[in-house]
């Protein structure tokens, strides 16, 4: 990583590219403190009315989206920026061109790029790969079986559908990967295995493709992208950027989720749990909180899991003295807490090494019975109410990833 961090106030820019809206902060490299930050929504969707199970999002609105964020951050400080980290939704796919994959244009002294021969984003979200359609394709050796909305699903469904839409580009990644390839004017799209594994067919233990069982099932191998470590330049900006110097460093993209694990992480072993979005009224929680065990049972996958889409929500144990609200509450909260738990066992946790877990989120944070089935179902200390933050998240890692190159370099200070 050819920069050096100067005793002035330098500068890693993050962002997130997330399903409805981007957000980019500049974080101080020798404070760590974020002194900037701007989000807008995508306003990206796409209505789909031959397949309502297709879930597709405009790439260039997302680009303009980028571009509103990166106009509000002060120019002054854009010209500091010593790195670029980049992150955003995981398992949807965009395919590019590589060579005019966008357009670069210069106005009122500001430098960006807009898509140009690049495909619809189809999102993680996507529905068309159907139980049946899925079960036949081949089996991956991998930790994570093969869901609808991951990339490589996608792309064997339009290998199947719709074979004529794939020959028309050279390249695909994540909506993340593609930004870090044109600001890095890549000839051929860099990708963690982070993301690689949110595509499926991708051994994780290797850090390599399934090459052999996708060239076997006719795949078009081609599309897949070099796989890189976390952490790892992908390259530099081939142009001045918003004012951020060219030459800068490009991180190779990281997963949304990961950056914000890893924006309030203080030790190696602290795990991450986050739940969003509660929908807990505070009388109910109130009436669980009166009724500390119950034996009614609650499976909570309603929709289902991306390990097993075919799974439903059941209510079992019912009985005349386990109907009221406190009762219903606490089944509820359970089964949200003890279906994490059969995802990522307390055992594999230990092994792991994890001795403390950060709860973040706004369902975890202002849901008391929530904390307490957390504390009943992990044998670990558990701290909540940390804010989290995917674009303050990638900015971290790779502001250590300066600070380490610092370090082994002195002589560059």
């Amino acid at each position: 990583m050819a920069t050096s961090l100067s005793c002035s106030a330098d500068f890693v820019l993050g962002m997130d590219l997330g399903t409805t809206s981007v957000k980019v902060v500049l974080l101080e490299a020798q404070s760590n403190s974020v002194t900037d930050s701007r989000s807008f929504p995508t306003n990206s969707d796409i209505s789909c009315t031959t397949d309502t199970r297709a879930k597709e999002q405009d790439p260039a609105l997302i680009i303009a989206a980028l571009d509103k964020c990166m106009d509000a951050l002060p120019k002054d400080k854009l010209k500091k920026v010593k790195c670029i980290g980049v992150c955003g939704q995981m398992h949807g796919i965009v395919l590019w061109k590589s060579k005019s994959g966008c357009e670069w244009l210069s106005k009122d002294e500001i430098i960006r790029f807009i898509p140009k021969d690049i495909s619809q984003l189809i999102t993680w979200q996507d529905g068309r790969c159907s139980a049946d359609f899925l079960s036949s394709l081949p089996k991956p050796d991998s930790h994570l079986s093969v869901a609808t909305g991951f990339g490589c699903a996608t792309i064997f469904w339009y290998m199947k559908h719709r074979p004529e839409f794939l020959s028309g580009f050279s390249d695909a990644g994540t909506i993340q990967d593609y930004v870090v390839s044109m600001l890095g004017g890549l000839d051929r799209c860099v990708m963690t295995g982070q993301n690689a594994a949110s595509w499926g067919y991708f051994n994780s233990t290797t850090n390599q493709w399934n090459t052999q069982i996708l060239k076997d099932a006719g795949f078009p191998v081609h599309l897949l992208p070099v796989v890189v470590e976390s952490g790892a330049v992908a390259g530099y900006t081939s142009s001045e950027w918003y004012g951020i110097p060219a030459h800068t460093p490009v991180g190779a993209a990281l997963g949304d989720f990961q950056c914000s694990v890893y924006s309030c992480m203080t030790d190696k072993g602290d795990a991450g749990l986050e739940v969003n979005e509660s929908r807990i009224y505070s009388q109910l929680i109130q009436s669980a909180l009166a009724q500390p065990n119950t034996d009614l049972t609650v499976t909570s996958t309603l929709l289902g899991e991306r390990h097993d889409p075919t799974t439903s929500a059941s209510v079992s144990q019912i009985s005349p003295s386990n109907l009221s609200l406190g009762h219903v509450t606490r089944a509820v909260c359970r089964g949200i807490i003890e279906n994490m738990a059969t995802m990522m066992p307390p055992h594999s946790l230990q092994a792991a090494g994890v001795r403390c877990i950060i709860g973040s989120g706004s369902a975890l944070s202002c849901n008391p019975v929530l904390q307490q089935e957390v504390e009943r179902v992990f044998p670990f200390p558990v701290v909540y109410g940390k804010d989290v933050d995917s674009a303050v998240g990638v900015a971290m890692v790779f502001k250590d990833q300066l600070m380490m190159f610092v370090s082994e370099t002195p002589d560059l200070l």
